[in-house]
């Protein structure tokens, strides 16, 4: 059974890194939740690592500029590993050829920008669908449209057989108050309808790969029994922690907030009822990160 923790702090000692998921737990899309700063700074101040790992379809640069934006003060972490590097590697090695049609909007472009960590990349042409080898999803092109909305172009997709990169396996994410659907959402939907989809953020084992190359770059490298992942999504952050033998902290007042009855801390009978309807069982519970 999970065992519901006040603070971070209280289990802080046990582990030389954390894992730490964004969206719904260090901010909300918006402006940096002050509580999870804190504890973040205070588990570095003890001499842990902080790495923030993110479903984001955007290289690592791009989504620090993103939260120097915010307001999230880059003293509360240490390095970011990205969904989308994770994702851009496999791009750059040819995993879904040359030619792509791109699903996304026009924020996500630095994504087919070069990376340093691919030698003899293949060059990338975005074209329309009908030319296209291979689809590179970073998101929807509108976040608050019926992802069903993209049917016939999937139909032809998969009538083709072209496989589908995924940038982001998030289904949705909560901007502020506002929810809205993300690259994982078409890549279900595709899927359902026959096609192949590529995955390469959590809970899929690459971006942990990923993830403990950075640590070790840093000087931080550890064993998997001494890093916790942190997040609030049930088949992302979760699944992929334990699939990866690594301790969890569910943060139930994210996208599970409701199910669970979380205002300060989750009702304990709602929170295991969810649970129990997952057929999960993290390490640790928390209201949000503190």
């Amino acid at each position: 059974m999970t065992r519901i923790i006040n603070t971070l702090a209280e289990i802080s000692d046990m582990y030389d890194a954390v894992f730490c998921d964004l969206w719904g737990c260090v901010h909300n899309g918006v402006s940096p939740f002050d509580e999870a700063v804190d504890a973040l700074r205070a588990f570095k101040a003890r001499g842990g690592a902080v790495l923030l790992l993110t479903n984001a379809p955007r290289p690592r640069d791009s989504v620090a500029t993103q939260l120097d934006r915010m307001g999230v003060p880059r003293d509360c972490w240490d390095v970011i590993a990205t969904s989308g590097d994770s994702a851009r590697a496999a791009m750059l090695t040819g995993a879904v050829g040359t030619k792509v049609w791109h699903i996304g909007e026009q924020h996500d472009t630095p994504f087919f920008a070069p990376m340093n960590l691919i030698e003899d990349a293949v060059e990338i042409t975005r074209v329309p669908l009908d030319e296209a080898e291979g689809i590179v999803c970073t998101g929807p092109f509108d976040p608050h449209a019926d992802p069903a909305e993209m049917r016939p172009q999937f139909l032809l997709a998969k009538t083709r057989r072209l496989k589908l990169l995924c940038a982001n396996p998030d289904i949705v994410v909560d901007r502020g108050d506002s929810r809205e659907w993300c690259a994982g959402a078409l890549a279900q939907l595709y899927t359902e309808m026959g096609g192949e989809s590529l995955y390469f953020g959590k809970p899929h084992p690459p971006i942990y790969d990923l993830a403990r190359r950075r640590l070790v770059q840093m000087g931080k490298g550890t064993s998997d029994d001494r890093i916790l992942a942190i997040g609030d999504g049930i088949v992302t952050d979760i699944p992929g922690g334990i699939g990866e033998n690594i301790d969890t902290l569910f943060i139930t007042g994210g996208l599970a907030r409701e199910e669970t009855g979380t205002e300060t801390q989750p009702d304990p009978a709602k929170l295991a009822r969810f649970l129990t309807d997952a057929q999960l069982e993290p390490t640790y519970s928390i209201g949000m990160l503190r």
